[in-house]
């Protein structure tokens, strides 16, 4: 059961279809403290089929630098891996948790251990809502900001923002256009980018978003 619709032969005549095991969702949060915003999205995902132990509402520190915090997703995903025993995860992120999971798939090995990506929100051509904050997160999401390092092994996490997303064939983004730049394309190929307003029930509900 795939988080993003993806087109599967019919059963052969008189062979029942095997039950499909969902994918973990892994859950990256934005600029806030924790995870509770998930809260919601995760019993729906959770009425549509997925089971609990499959829907991962992950935390970190936010007020690190993004770079960290992928390095620290690789980890968190390897441990979901593990305790479920699939072989790839879908990862459902909001604002600012698209650039770290961006960061983890280009540059750390996650493309391989990734079925669905999903943005909400995320800077990923930068936010100027990022000028108001302050650190090295905000300083990543602006998009006028020069790449510097920034102390904690940060990065080139602005490069992402100038990047095509992730070479993966099932993405979508969503947006929102009075707050993120809007400068260049989020994917060169094959990328579904919308506006939040074009969401809906019917395209979010049987494990599609």
């Amino acid at each position: 059961m795939p988080l993003l619709p993806t087109a599967s032969p019919a059963p052969a005549h008189g062979i029942q279809a095997k039950a499909l095991t969902p994918d973990p969702v892994v859950f990256v949060h934005g600029w806030n403290p924790d995870s509770s915003p998930w809260q919601s999205m995760a019993a729906r995902l959770q009425t549509d089929g997925w089971p609990q132990s499959h829907l991962d509402q992950w935390s970190y520190n936010y007020t690190q630098s993004n770079a960290t915090t992928a390095e620290e997703l690789a980890e968190e995903i390897d441990r979901v891996l593990s305790r479920t025993g699939a072989t790839k995860v879908d990862i459902v992120t909001h604002s600012m948790g698209s650039l770290s999971s961006r960061h983890y798939l280009k540059h750390l090995g996650g493309a391989d251990k990734v079925d669905a990506w999903v943005s909400l929100a995320g800077p990923n051509h930068g936010t100027h809502a990022a000028r108001l904050c302050a650190g090295a997160p905000c300083v990543e999401m602006r998009p006028d900001t020069v790449a510097q390092p920034l102390g904690d092994g940060g990065l080139l996490i602005l490069a992402e923002i100038l990047r095509p997303a992730p070479g993966l064939s099932r993405h979508r983004a969503t947006s929102l256009p009075f707050l993120l730049s809007p400068h260049a394309p989020l994917e060169r190929k094959r990328a579904t980018r919308c506006a939040v307003r074009c969401a809906s029930p019917h395209t979010r509900r049987g494990g599609r978003l």
